[in-house]
């Protein structure tokens, strides 16, 4: 059986690919799931226009994108943390307290775009960076001082 992939499906395929697969797996998984569609005529022509507007609304979404990466690159955010003996932290600095910041500053980006692997426990300067897009990635400049 011929059908149309709605959606990206593991070792089968694409969006918008056209694939063979047996008619039970079809009929029992992948359709109700909303997966997939037959092949026919008109459903072609349809995925074919979805195909079309994905492309652009992505290409706006990666312009957006680059856009703000531009501007987070130029940003420089500073924290005060006290510190103890050694120059060691009595807090950190989480992606909560990034996000905070940058809300503060008209930057409205989600807490799960920043890939802080760990709290910066430490003082100084760290970048960590922000996966704005699947093509995008900003570094944002953190400095961290100490709490007079």
């Amino acid at each position: 059986m011929e059908i149309i992939l709605r959606e990206k499906v593991e070792k089968l395929g694409d969006r918008g690919d056209v694939v063979k697969v047996k008619a039970g797996y079809a009929r029992n998984f992948l359709f109700p799931q909303r997966k997939a569609i037959l092949v026919t005529p008109h459903n072609v022509r349809q995925v074919e226009q979805e195909k079309a507007a994905l492309v652009r609304r992505e290409a706006i979404e990666k312009k957006e994108s680059d856009l703000l990466a531009q501007q987070l690159s130029e940003l420089n955010l500073e924290f005060s943390r006290k510190v103890g003996e050694n120059d060691v932290l009595y807090g950190s600095v989480t992606t909560m307290d990034i996000v905070q910041i940058l809300l503060e500053k008209g930057f409205e980006i989600e807490r799960r775009k920043l890939n802080l692997e760990e709290p910066i426990k430490s003082l100084g300067k760290h970048e960590v960076p922000i996966k704005l897009h699947r093509e995008v990635t900003a570094l944002l400049k953190i400095e961290v001082l100490k709490e007079e």
